[in-house]
């Protein structure tokens, strides 16, 4: 019979540990969280203190650094411990084209939400006319919006895109990767305000699936990570439009963006995730980054999660008739 806790090559099977990944990292990330909070507590004024902790851009930046510190650590040991990887493996490798790939991901992440933007107007979802904002206030609009949105993404890729889907694929062919964490993807953005029924999970897994076959495509983390920030970045600074239903990040964009309705095709006030138009634009940017022949993984990187690392412990299998 199979051994119910490890695989062939001697090494503890993904799902364990996928189980050990979440386990650790839920507890580490509450424990720093706590621990920020009663440390900022004890040296800031209370409503200095909540203005920072519950609101604004560096509530953003605060709860993004405490979910990616806590993921990296944790997806180290666990690369470390049970598989002998080394941190290369987790993807935030400089290889070779590593700031080719994250540029061609901001490029293209930016054009496929024009593109939803596009197909919103086309239907009357909504309307985005010219707001010229003064140039400064333009710029710092930019300028921060793009800092909180690239640690947001930068946790968010290390947290779903990071080792859960990477130790899947080692063991696992990358579909059923790919369902299990983009499913997850968009359950956990279904508590972000302004929700809209069905499509905001909808979109938010079909944008875990497109990520993630970024990731399969390149074996790295940057051009995900290019095409999660551009999106966001374009979606918000130069769009206006709500990002994952918030807004307080960009009070100056480049344009102004008005929900016309109905709901199911702009999004409402969830902004143009919420939409059929992102819907369609996403399945086109997955489709594309799937086929596209522009990108590619090294032979390294590849390594790391075609198969499982054998354990050099693991006394070789004598197959006998």
């Amino acid at each position: 019979m199979p051994d119910f806790f490890h695989n062939k090559a001697g090494r503890l099977r993904s799902g364990w540990r996928l189980a050990v990944f979440t386990v650790a990292f839920s507890v580490l990330w509450m424990g720093v969280t706590v621990f920020t909070q009663f440390a900022l507590a004890r040296v800031l004024p209370r409503d200095a203190f909540e203005r920072l902790i519950f609101t604004g851009g560096w509530a953003l930046v605060i709860q993004s650094l405490q979910m990616f510190l806590s993921a990296a650590l944790v997806a180290w040991g666990c690369g470390e411990v049970l598989e002998d990887l080394p941190w290369r493996a987790l993807g935030w490798a400089t290889h070779k084209g590593w700031v080719r790939d994250a540029f061609a991901g901001l490029l293209v992440g930016g054009a496929v939400v024009c593109v939803a933007a596009l197909v919103g107007v086309a239907a009357g979802g909504y309307r985005i006319e010219f707001a010229a904002p003064r140039a400064g206030d333009f710029a710092r609009t930019l300028a921060a919006s793009g800092f909180i949105f690239l640690l947001g993404a930068v946790a968010e890729e290390m947290v779903f895109r990071g080792y859960p889907l990477q130790t899947l694929m080692r063991s696992w062919p990358i579909v059923p990767a790919l369902v299990f964490s983009s499913i997850t993807f968009g359950l956990v953005h279904m508590g972000n305000p302004h929700v809209v029924p069905g499509f905001t999970l909808v979109n938010t897994t079909l944008a875990g699936a497109w990520l993630a076959v970024a990731y399969w495509r390149t074996r790295s983390l940057w051009f995900p990570l290019g095409l999660h920030f551009g999106w966001n970045w374009v979606q918000g600074a130069l769009l206006g439009s709500p990002v994952s239903g918030i807004t307080r990040i960009t009070p100056h964009a480049l344009f102004d963006f008005k929900d016309t309705g109905p709901e199911w095709v702009g999004g409402g006030a969830y902004g143009i995730e919420g939409g059929a138009a992102c819907t369609l634009a996403i399945i086109l940017g997955t489709l594309f980054v799937w086929r596209t022949q522009l990108l590619r993984a090294s032979p390294e990187l590849r390594h790391y999660t075609d198969g499982e690392n054998a354990n050099p412990e693991q006394p070789p299998v004598v197959l006998r008739d």
